[in-house]
C-alpha cells in the first residue's frame, strides 16, 4: 500500500509485520512512555514476539508495519470485531473492520504526521470494497486519539467496558471518512 499524504509528509506504505524480525523495533515503540495507551509498558522482548506471533497465526487479526519514506514509523492492526477484541460488546454488522494504530515515538515530531498516518490507515482499510465501516475502541482517557478519530469521520457511540480498559466505541463509515477528508 502506498498512500499520497499531506504536503511535506512523504510516502506512507504498509507491509505485513514479521513478528520475529520486527520485534526489537516494536518493543521499543510499545514500551515507550508515549505509548502508555498501548498497555504494553512492562512487556519484555519475548512478550512482544509472542503477542505478534499470535496475531500472525490468527485468521481474524493482522498486523502491518508502516513505513514513512521507507523507514519504519508506525504500526497498524486490523481485526474482525465479530471474532476479536469486541466479541459480545456490540452487535457487529457485515463489513465491520476493527483497527488499532500506533505512531512510533520520536523526539522530532512532524506537524500533521499522525493525522496523515490515520488517514493512510483508513484509506487502506476502505480500499477493500467489503469494508463498510471501521470500528475502534480507544481508552476513554485518550483524548488525543479521540480528536484524530473525529478528524477522519469517527462518531462515538458509547463507552464500553473491556477486560483491560474502559473504551469509547466509535464507528466510521466509508461516507463519513470521505466527507471528513474532503472537507
Amino acid at each position: 500500500m502506498s498512500t499520497p499524504t499531506a504536503a511535506g509528509i512523504g510516502d506512507l506504505t504498509l507491509s505485513p509485520l514479521d513478528p520475529l524480525k520486527d520485534a526489537v523495533l516494536l518493543h521499543g515503540w510499545v514500551t515507550h512512555p508515549k505509548s502508555a495507551f498501548w498497555m504494553m509498558q512492562d512487556a519484555t522482548l519475548v512478550d512482544v514476539e509472542r503477542a505478534y506471533m499470535e496475531i500472525a497465526a490468527d485468521e481474524h487479526h493482522h498486523a502491518y508495519l508502516g513505513l514513512h519514506d521507507g523507514v519504519p514509523a508506525f504500526l497498524m492492526e486490523k481485526y474482525d470485531p465479530a471474532h476479536r477484541e469486541l466479541t459480545g460488546l456490540y452487535e457487529p454488522e457485515p463489513g465491520d473492520v476493527g483497527m488499532h494504530f500506533l505512531v512510533a515515538p520520536t523526539d522530532r515530531p512532524v506537524h500533521g504526521f499522525t493525522r496523515a498516518v490515520i488517514t493512510a490507515v483508513m484509506t487502506e482499510l476502505f480500499a477493500d470494497p467489503a469494508t463498510r465501516r471501521v470500528v475502534v475502541e480507544p481508552d476513554v482517557g485518550n483524548k488525543a486519539v479521540h480528536a484524530l478519530n473525529a478528524a477522519v469521520g469517527f462518531v462515538p457511540e458509547r463507552e464500553i467496558q473491556k477486560p483491560e480498559k474502559k473504551a469509547l466505541l466509535s464507528f466510521c463509515t466509508r461516507e463519513q471518512f470521505e466527507k471528513a477528508v474532503s472537507a
